[in-house]
């Protein structure tokens, strides 16, 4: 299976790699399913079954003009759960993939789901308001917007050096994984691309932690730029019961390239559990 239906028609690609208990493994903004090869390929060969699947406007799957909102997102992945016939999954979202998580356990109550990852996810909230001071403002996701229209390409040639933490004195990502991250992020729509970006960025999931019933691992690292620590990881594992939290000292926000091992061990200890 290639290609998975949703229920508006858009063709989803999914990667269907190993045997043994699944495992759903869903990419972040703006990238595909191809950011998880290093730890699909782990799980697989520690005898599970990783199944990733790009996202409606990215890499593979179709290019629709509407559903980047939540509620679609994860209607589109109740649609993979189905299709592939799995039970007792667990999910893992990585980014903007962790709001898929939590949507999906409140709004499809967790159907067919055994376990839950949230590695660098903007759950519970992004933006700053009065009742979430230490989320990120406003203006920053209003110019981020108004850059990618500009000149999209240009955008992510500075966006991915902070999303895996280069710096001067730096280097956990090479300029080569950089213009590989930048050439997949291009292949998205420009429309996925601005929607999902509003749609991560606005979107307030403080009520769905609530739905979280089953365990729950959140790995987030200290030094993410892209998805600060506070306001996302911590505060999620403050709200979701049976949730434990692994902060990775220093790390950037694409820890799936600069600590791939640790993350997959982590990632396979805790489906082993």
């Amino acid at each position: 299976m290639h290609y998975v239906t949703a229920g508006d028609g858009t063709q989803l690609y999914v990667k269907d790699w190993g045997s043994g208990p699944p495992v759903i493994l869903l990419h972040g903004w703006p990238l595909s399913s191809d950011s998880w090869d290093d730890q699909a390929m782990a799980i697989a060969e520690a005898g599970f079954r990783a199944i990733a699947y790009d996202r409606r406007g990215f890499g593979r799957s179709s290019q629709p003009w509407t559903g980047y909102d939540y509620n679609t997102l994860t209607d589109d992945l109740a649609a993979v759960i189905t299709q592939t016939g799995v039970q007792d999954a667990v999910l893992v979202g990585f980014s903007m993939g962790g709001g898929e998580v939590a949507r999906y356990m409140s709004r499809h109550a967790g159907r067919s789901v055994s376990k839950a990852a949230l590695i660098s996810s903007v759950v519970p909230y992004m933006r700053q308001t009065d009742d979430n001071p230490e989320g990120t403002d406003q203006g920053v996701f209003v110019e981020m917007l108004q850059r990618i229209k500009e000149d999209r390409a240009q955008f992510f040639a500075t966006f991915f050096r902070d999303f895996f933490g280069v710096s001067l004195m730096s280097h956990p990502a090479s300029d080569e994984v950089i213009d590989w991250a930048r050439s997949v992020a291009m292949q998205a729509s420009l429309k996925a691309t601005l929607e999902c970006a509003k749609s991560f960025a606005t979107t307030d999931f403080r009520l769905d932690l609530a739905a979280f019933k089953v365990p729950t691992l959140i790995i987030h690292g200290n030094e993410d730029n892209t998805v600060p620590i506070d306001a996302s990881g911590r505060a999620a594992a403050k709200g979701i019961a049976n949730a434990r939290l692994i902060e990775y000292d220093g790390a950037p926000h694409g820890v799936q390239v600069t600590h791939k091992d640790q993350l997959s061990d982590d990632l396979i200890d805790f489906l082993r559990d």
